[in-house]
C-alpha cells in the first residue's frame, strides 16, 4: 500500500469512529430505566389510565393533543403520535413511551423539563408562542406550554413527572402486551 491509500484508510477510520461517538453521546442509557414491575395482569384501563390522567392528559388528551399523541385511551396510545407507534408491545426498553415518561433524555423527557431561562414558550421571549414571535400575541402557548388556549394558560400545578414505580409500572402494562 502507498501513503495515500493509507491516509484515505485513516481518514475513512476517524470519519467513523467520529460518527460512532456521537451515535453513542445521543444513546439513551437504558441502565438507568426503572425496573419493571413484578404486578401481574396490568391492564391500561385499571392501571395506566389513572396515572396518565394524572400526569399526561392534560397535554395528550381529547383537546389539541400535542404531537397528535392521546393517552386518554388505549387506542390513542397504541395508534402513536405523529412521529409513529410510540408502545412496542412486549418490548418496554424499545418503546418512546417508557423512554420518555422515564426522563432518561432531555430532549424527549415528558413532561418536559422546565429550562431555565426560558418564558413564553419554547424560544425565549420572541420564540414560539412568546411576545412578537410566532404563535401569536403574549398568552398563547408554544409547544411546551400546556394544552388549550390563552383563556386556559394556568390550569393549576404543572403535571408532575412519574415516579419509578410508577414508570415500573408502564413498563409491567407494556412488556405483558399493553392491553
Amino acid at each position: 500500500m502507498n501513503n495515500q491509500s493509507n491516509a484515505t484508510i485513516a481518514l475513512r477510520l476517524a470519519v467513523l469512529a467520529a460518527l460512532a461517538l456521537a451515535s453513542t453521546a445521543t444513546a439513551v442509557d437504558l441502565t438507568k430505566l426503572p425496573a419493571a414491575s413484578t404486578q401481574p395482569d396490568v391492564t391500561y384501563a385499571k392501571d395506566i389510565k389513572p396515572l396518565f390522567e394524572a400526569s399526561c392528559i392534560r397535554c395528550h388528551g381529547a383537546e389539541r393533543p400535542k404531537a397528535n399523541l392521546r393517552l386518554d385511551s388505549l387506542e390513542g396510545v397504541l395508534k402513536g403520535s405523529k412521529d409513529g407507534i410510540v408502545v412496542k408491545a412486549g418490548n418496554s426498553e424499545k418503546s418512546d413511551l417508557v423512554i420518555a415518561v422515564a426522563q432518561l433524555d432531555p430532549e424527549t423527557a415528558m413532561p418536559p423539563k422546565p429550562r431555565a431561562g426560558r418564558r413564553g414558550g419554547p424560544g425565549g421571549q420572541r420564540g414560539p408562542g412568546g411576545p412578537g414571535g410566532p404563535g401569536g400575541p403574549a398568552g398563547m402557548q408554544g409547544t411546551n406550554g400546556p394544552a388549550g388556549g390563552p383563556g386556559q394558560r394556568n390550569q393549576g400545578p404543572p403535571p408532575k413527572p412519574l415516579t419509578p414505580e410508577q414508570v415500573g409500572l408502564v413498563r409491567a402494562w407494556i412488556d405483558q402486551g399493553a392491553k
